[in-house]
C-alpha cells in the first residue's frame, strides 16, 4: 500500500504518520506539508524504516504534486483549521484550503487515486437536539466550516470521476508530535497547565458539542483503508458529545482551574449532539475516552512547574 499524506506535520497528520510507520501493509508514505505552522519537529527521530518521503511544499501550487505516481490513496489532512480565527483571515483561509483541496482532487482523478477527505462536524453549525448525516439544513458559522461544506458539495457534484469517502471529524483531543492548542479540549488543558484562566464563551458552558479522540481519528482512517470504503458517502466520526462544564470537570481531576467568560463572533444559544451510527453500522466502533486524552496531555507536561 502506497499513501500520500497531506498535512503530515500537523496535529492529526503527525499522529497518523507515526502509527502508519508501524503498519507492515503500508509500504511507502509520501508526506507533503507547507510547514506553515512550523511543525518540522513532527519528523524528529521517526523510526521510518525508509518508508517516509517528505516534500516541503504548498498544495496551492499545482507543481507541489509533481512526479508522484502510483499512489493508492490520498489522505487529505492539510488545512488551516482554526475556526474562530478563520473569521479574521477569511480570504486567506478560503484561498489556501479550497484551492489546495481542488488540486488534490484533480490529482486523484488524474492518477486514479482513492481519496479520504477530512471534513468537520462544524458544518452542522447551529442545530437543535441530535443530528446525523441525513441533516439537510447545515449552518456553518465560520469560514473554515463553510469551506469544508463547499468541499463536500464539490465532491458530490463530481463523484462520477473519483472514488472517495468524506469523514466529518469532531473537535480533536489528544497528544501528538504536531499538537496544537487552539481547539477546545487541548486549549483548556494548555491554559490549566500554564496556570492561566480557561476562557469560555459566555453561552457555551452547557452547550454540547462533538469531540473526537485523536486515537479514534486514526482508527477511522485505518478502518477506511482496510475496508476500502470509498463509497462516496459522508460519515460522522465522533467519540463523544460533551459540554464545556464536563470537560472542565475532567480537567479539574488533574489540577485547579480558573475560568474567564468571553464573547465570540461564532457563539450561539443551541446545544446539540452529533451521532456516528452510520459508520458504526459499517463495523467501526469509536471507543476511546476523552478523559484519557486529557490525562495524557497533563502527563507530557508533568515535570513542568509554572511560576
Amino acid at each position: 500500500m502506497k499513501l500520500l499524506l497531506t498535512g503530515g506535520l500537523g496535529h492529526i497528520g503527525s499522529f497518523c504518520l507515526k502509527k502508519m510507520i508501524q503498519n507492515h501493509k503500508i509500504k511507502k508514505i509520501y508526506v507533503i506539508d507547507s510547514n506553515k505552522s512550523e511543525r518540522l519537529n513532527s519528523l524528529f527521530n521517526l523510526k521510518a524504516n525508509n518508508k517516509i518521503y517528505f516534500r516541503l511544499a504548498n498544495l496551492k501550487n499545482k507543481d507541489s504534486l509533481f512526479k508522484l505516481k502510483k499512489i493508492g490513496t490520498v489522505i487529505h489532512f492539510a488545512s488551516m483549521t482554526n475556526a474562530e480565527e478563520s473569521i479574521k483571515i477569511k480570504k486567506e483561509i478560503t484561498e489556501n484550503n479550497f484551492i489546495s483541496f481542488k488540486n488534490i482532487v484533480n490529482f486523484c482523478i488524474k492518477e486514479k487515486c482513492n481519496l479520504i477527505h477530512i471534513s468537520s462536524t462544524s458544518v452542522y453549525g447551529s442545530q437543535e437536539k441530535t443530528v446525523d448525516e441525513n441533516c439537510k439544513i447545515l449552518k456553518p458559522q465560520s469560514p473554515y466550516a463553510s469551506i469544508k461544506l463547499s468541499e463536500e458539495k464539490y465532491l458530490q457534484k463530481i463523484k462520477g470521476k473519483i472514488n472517495f469517502v468524506t469523514l466529518r471529524f469532531g473537535t480533536i483531543a489528544g497528544v501528538s508530535n504536531g499538537m496544537r492548542f487552539h481547539t477546545a479540549v487541548n486549549k483548556f488543558c494548555h491554559n490549566a497547565i500554564m496556570n492561566k484562566p480557561i476562557t469560555v464563551w459566555e453561552t457555551a458552558m452547557n452547550q454540547y458539542r462533538p469531540y473526537l479522540s485523536i486515537k479514534d481519528a486514526y482508527k477511522a482512517v485505518l478502518f477506511i483503508l482496510k475496508k476500502k470504503l470509498f463509497d462516496k458517502k459522508i460519515y460522522n466520526i465522533v467519540t463523544t458529545n460533551l459540554n464545556v462544564k464536563k470537560i472542565i470537570d475532567k480537567i479539574k481531576k488533574n489540577t485547579k482551574v480558573k475560568i474567564k467568560l468571553t464573547k465570540s463572533k461564532i457563539m450561539n444559544q443551541l446545544s446539540y449532539h452529533v451521532i456516528s451510527k452510520k459508520i458504526r453500522n459499517k463495523g467501526l466502533i469509536l471507543s476511546k475516552k476523552i478523559d484519557t486524552d486529557i490525562n495524557e496531555t497533563f502527563k507530557v507536561f508533568k515535570n513542568i512547574k509554572t511560576f
